[in-house]
Formats: C-alpha cells, sequence, structure tokens
C-alpha cells in the first residue's frame, strides 16, 4: 500500500474515502487562497474519525466552464494511473462528488443545481497534501545529483507534457519537504488538454528536462490507445435517482464530441475524441524525442 509522510492514510483508502464515504465538514469552508476564492479549503471527518482537509470546488452551472472543468482535474488524476503506481503519484487524489441542494445550502445559500431537473450539486474534492512547498519545486543541482527527486520530477514533467498543462503559477506545483523523498507534486489541473488558451504561465506544459525516468517511459511504450481512450473518455459518471445525483460505474461513452454529457438519467464526464487525440500525438512526439537521443533516460 502507498504511504508516505505528504497524504494521512494510503492514498487508495483517501480515494475510496473520498468517493464513497459519508463525511461531516468540521469547522469553516474557507477559501483556498484568501477570503472569497471559489476554490474552497475544508476539513473532513469520516464515520471511523478519520480527519483530513481537502480543496472544494463547486462546477459552474452544467458542469463544465472555463477555468472551471471538473473533467479535466478528475481526467488528469485518472491518467497518471496508466503509467505511475501509487507512489509515484503526481496528482493527489481527486474525485467528483454530488450532494443535496439543501445540505449544500448550509455552506453556501444561494446555490442552485448543477444540472436542469435535478436537486444536487455537483463538486470536486482533492486531497490536501501535508508537508509541502511550492518553494524551489525545480531544483536543477539536486536534479543532477538526486536520483528519487529527479524520478519524482520527471515523472511530473511527463504528466504535464501529456496534458499540455496550462496554469504554472506558484502554488500549483509543489514539493515534499522531506529530502529523503522529495515527491513533486501537480495540484491544480483544470487548465489542461489543449483546448483553451491561457495567461497563467504554461512552463511545465513543455518538455523541460532532459532527462526522463526510464521505467515511466517504458510503461508509456506499453499503453494501448484503446486503454487511454477508454480511461479519459469516461472519467465519471452519474445516474439522476429520484432528483438526486448518484455515483455509477462510468459506461459506454454517450457523446465522444462533448466532454459532458447527458442521456436520459445519466450524466456523464470525460475528454473529447479531439481532447484525447491531442494526448496522443504528445505521446508519440515524447517517444520520438527519446529515441532520437535527444531525450536520455536514466
Amino acid at each position: 500500500m502507498a504511504k508516505d509522510k505528504n497524504f494521512v492514510l494510503p492514498i487508495e483508502e483517501i480515494e475510496h474515502k473520498l468517493r464513497y464515504e459519508p463525511f461531516k465538514v468540521r469547522g469553516s469552508v474557507v477559501g483556498a487562497r484568501f477570503d472569497n476564492d471559489f476554490t474552497k479549503r475544508a476539513t473532513l471527518q469520516f464515520e471511523d474519525g478519520t480527519r483530513f482537509k481537502v480543496k472544494w470546488k463547486r462546477a459552474a452551472k452544467n458542469g463544465d466552464a472555463p477555468n472551471n472543468s471538473p473533467r479535466y482535474e478528475i481526467a488528469a488524476y485518472e491518467f497518471q494511473k496508466l503509467f505511475l503506481d501509487p507512489e509515484n503519484y503526481c496528482v493527489p487524489p481527486t474525485i467528483g462528488r454530488s450532494m443535496p441542494l439543501e445540505e449544500y445550502r448550509q455552506r453556501e445559500k444561494d446555490v442552485k443545481p448543477t444540472f436542469a431537473k435535478t436537486s444536487s450539486v455537483f463538486f470536486v474534492l482533492q486531497y490536501w497534501l501535508k508537508d509541502i512547498t511550492s518553494i524551489n519545486v525545480y531544483d536543477k543541482k539536486r536534479f543532477k545529483t538526486d536520483l528519487t527527486y529527479a524520478k519524482h520530477l520527471g515523472n511530473t514533467n511527463i504528466f504535464t507534457y501529456l496534458i499540455k498543462h496550462l496554469d504554472s503559477n506558484t502554488g500549483n506545483f509543489l514539493v515534499s519537504i522531506y529530502g529523503s523523498n522529495m515527491r513533486v507534486f501537480s495540484v491544480d489541473n483544470g487548465l489542461a488538454f489543449g483546448t483553451l488558451k491561457s495567461n497563467r504561465g504554461t512552463y511545465w506544459k513543455d518538455l523541460r528536462l532532459k532527462r526522463l525516468p526510464h521505467e515511466t517511459i517504458e510503461r508509456l511504450r506499453r499503453l494501448k490507445t484503446e486503454d487511454i481512450k477508454k480511461t479519459l473518455g469516461v472519467v465519471a459518471q452519474f445516474e439522476i435517482k429520484e432528483g438526486l445525483l448518484v455515483p455509477a460505474e462510468p459506461g459506454e461513452n454517450l457523446d465522444k464530441g462533448k466532454g459532458v454529457r447527458q442521456k436520459g438519467n445519466v450524466i456523464q464526464f470525460g475528454l473529447t475524441e479531439r481532447e484525447i487525440r491531442g494526448v496522443l500525438v504528445r505521446l508519440e512526439n515524447l517517444l520520438k524525442r527519446v529515441d532520437s537521443g535527444k531525450i536520455k533516460t536514466f
């Protein structure tokens, strides 16, 4: 089980709690960066007594808007699973949840349902990492001498390149304070996958490193196109039951041309066919650069 000092529990357990388990909010839901920030921070307590902090962001009407795209955040988390093990994840657990409207209004009184003909609010929860800093995320000297740090930074740069990350603002990339296992994280992936223009800083959308982890590159070589399409095509699915959004297992893609789809009582979130094609093109280009010797592996 994957567990380290940046996480209070193994990642698999955190994901399960965020996805399925009832919780209570302890204290106030406050702005993540400043008082009126739309992105919030909260402490959740689960039925077994476990507590941890999360980033909490409510979806826009109909579940998608510029710089508020839950499907991108969830897709980024799910995508890394195709080529990284939990102990190497660069995105902390990121899950879509829903809450009955009246319950949500205890925290935000004027909120409206996310989707028509429902009485639920959809939002994204992301585990709030412990013991991290945004200072000196890319330490060029350490990258040359610390193989563990180099591996984590390399994995993160591979990830940000493949998703075409478009928001390199301070605070969106974090590094562990523990010198023995300096993990590197990308915690805000809402501007990604290549369909939006951004003035938020795009440093990590490119391959900045000239050496990348051999093991990760080989796992990427073995990826099947159909597995990528399946993983990214439907990243979350909900059913409308008695007016409430209820999580369901991802099914067949209802419309490959849309990111948020609704058919009858089913609502899906995922990447469009065009967005997935961009990932495949970038993956092909990455492997070509490695094979040509322009990028080395270690």
